[in-house]
């Protein structure tokens, strides 16, 4: 029979760990579906590890493991994908908002010979206002950077075991997991879902962390920023010589204007032009910096298959 992995990232979620396995149960054993379920611990700084390896101890299909540090969700993922031994594996959500009632589903169409099967949302949740506004910027901007339609995706998907070996092959170290499995292709299917209540505590995601994860995968999944720079130069030139014009005019025809203001708005506009420019190159150039040191995406500290 196969088998279904299921990874499950998990940052300060000590309140959560025992209710993800019963959940799982309950949805799978009914439907005759034989799964693992993978914890990884994005060094938590509370007891998210100990419960994860209690879990271990009383049921043979949990495994996890412990980062030394928090190296992000993204690193989190990659880590489980890993360690899965399914012949498909799927992410979700420790607080439960992936609703496990809906991986039969998932599991079906994989049945079916689909090699991904996309969570889509039905709506946002109980987001607030400010975080709904931002996300669905964010991906309106990649779509219109990188031609993938995004909007209502998250992490919570199921992939064949050929996708995630493909997927650990690529060589990068900034990933976009979201982007990524768009990006291989393979036949895939959505399903929707009702994004569930969160079972306890809070969101880990502030909005400093929601933007600077935007900035990284923008930057780390489309060379478009590189283009609006020059996009950028061309305006301002063209700005300029127009503004040049105008100031010969009217110099020529007696009603220039006094003092420095015209040379000055000119300095303010190039000079803001060239900043933005050299931050978006910067940025590049940082992720760059950071893929040339090949460091490690993660480094496990503790792993339940080693106790």
């Amino acid at each position: 029979m196969p088998l279904l992995s299921i990874v499950v990232p998990a940052y300060n979620e000590e309140e959560s760990i025992e209710y993800v396995v019963p959940a799982l149960c309950r949805a799978l054993d009914s439907e005759n579906i034989r799964f693992e379920v993978i914890f990884i611990d994005d060094g938590s700084s509370d007891s998210t590890y100990e419960k994860i390896a209690a879990q271990s101890t009383s049921a043979d299909n949990v495994r996890g493991c412990r980062f030394s540090r928090n190296f992000g969700k993204e690193a989190a993922i990659w880590a489980g994908l890993q360690m899965v031994h399914g012949d498909c594996c799927v992410v979700m959500d420790c607080d439960l908002q992936h609703p496990p009632e809906v991986l039969p589903r998932f599991y079906r169409l994989w049945e079916e010979g689909y090699e991904i099967v996309e969570g889509v949302k039905k709506s946002r949740g109980s987001e607030s206002l400010l975080y709904k506004a931002f996300s669905n910027f964010f991906y309106r901007l990649i779509a219109a950077l990188s031609g993938l339609d995004m909007r209502d995706s998250s992490d919570f998907k199921l992939l064949d075991k050929r996708v995630v070996n493909i997927l650990l092959q690529l060589g990068e170290r900034n990933t976009f997991f979201r982007g990524l499995s768009y990006w291989v292709g393979f036949r895939s299917a959505k399903i929707e879902y009702e994004v569930a209540p969160r079972h306890s505590g809070s969101t880990k995601w502030s909005f400093f962390k929601l933007v600077k994860y935007a900035l990284n995968n923008i930057t780390g999944f489309s060379t478009a920023p590189l283009q609006i720079v020059t996009l950028v130069g061309t305006m301002l030139i063209t700005g300029s010589v127009i503004l040049g014009i105008q100031t010969l005019v009217r110099f020529f025809s007696g009603q220039a204007m006094e003092g420095f203001t015209t040379v000055i708005l000119l300095i303010l506009l190039s000079g803001g032009g060239i900043m933005i420019s050299l931050g978006v190159i910067g940025l590049y150039i940082a992720k760059i910096y950071e893929e040339v040191k090949n460091r490690p995406r993660f480094i496990i500290s503790k792993s339940t298959d080693d106790e």
